[in-house]
């Protein structure tokens, strides 16, 4: 008698599985899939076709933006990035040329001071 209760009770169970999808494959087939699904009966107002019509372009743009991204923003740093390092290697093989500091000749017209600093003289070289 307990036996043919937990048969029957098990046969509904498989039935009514049977019947319904899981709730997981309903989100993953929904998901996966790349269009937007048709709006029939009720649901076909004019709210939900805007609604429908702002997620695609949301998705068409979001994609845009992404490739912009990966593929112009970033070897755009990169090839920014090379320039300033070879810019700067630049500079600094220039100034090994020059002599030092306490060799060069000071001109009349370098280093021209017809005011104090608010902060002292301004003369921190010497």
């Amino acid at each position: 008698m307990v036996r043919q209760q937990l048969l029957q009770r098990a046969s509904a169970l498989t039935t009514r599985h049977a019947l319904q999808p899981s709730l997981r494959n309903t989100a993953q087939r929904r998901l996966a899939s790349g269009e937007m699904p048709k709006l029939t009966g009720a649901a076909d107002n004019a709210f939900n076709r805007e609604r429908m019509a702002v997620k695609q372009h949301a998705a068409g743009s979001s994609d845009l933006w992404r490739k912009l991204s990966l593929y112009v923003a970033l070897p755009s740093l990169i090839i920014a990035a090379i320039n300033a390092k070879n810019l700067w290697d630049e500079h600094w093989e220039h100034w090994d040329h020059l002599p030092p500091l306490e060799d060069r000749i000071e001109y009349d017209y370098m280093n021209i001071r017809t005011k104090k600093f608010f902060w002292g003289d301004g003369d921190k070289l010497e």
